[in-house]
């Protein structure tokens, strides 16, 4: 079954501003369902030269669904929040789903 997922690397430059968006970034996640597949935790490089950074991976119904909580007035509080906390590289990608 098709579905989506938003991929995100993160760079933190404020730990403590980015903490504001995490909270925001979180009520986004939960008022449009996705489901968070990983959210930080340890990165091992296995081949090529990347950094990631802090990695985020959120799974969602449709590729729609991932733009329209991308878009959403709450997902615009949390990026408003985290505006000179991090530096965001965040791709939406159709995938397979269970």
């Amino acid at each position: 079954m098709p579905c989506a997922y938003i991929i995100a690397s993160v760079t933190v430059t404020n730990p403590q501003q980015y903490e504001e968006y995490k909270r925001w970034s979180t009520a986004a996640i939960q008022a449009h369902g996705a489901e968070v597949l990983v959210r930080g935790g340890r990165v091992e490089v296995l081949e090529g030269d990347w950094n990631p950074g802090r990695t985020v991976v959120l799974k969602f119904p449709s590729l729609e669904a991932a733009r329209a909580f991308h878009d959403s007035p709450e997902y615009r509080r949390a990026r408003a929040a985290r505006e000179g906390a991090a530096i965001m590289r965040m791709v939406a990608v159709e995938g397979v789903g269970d």
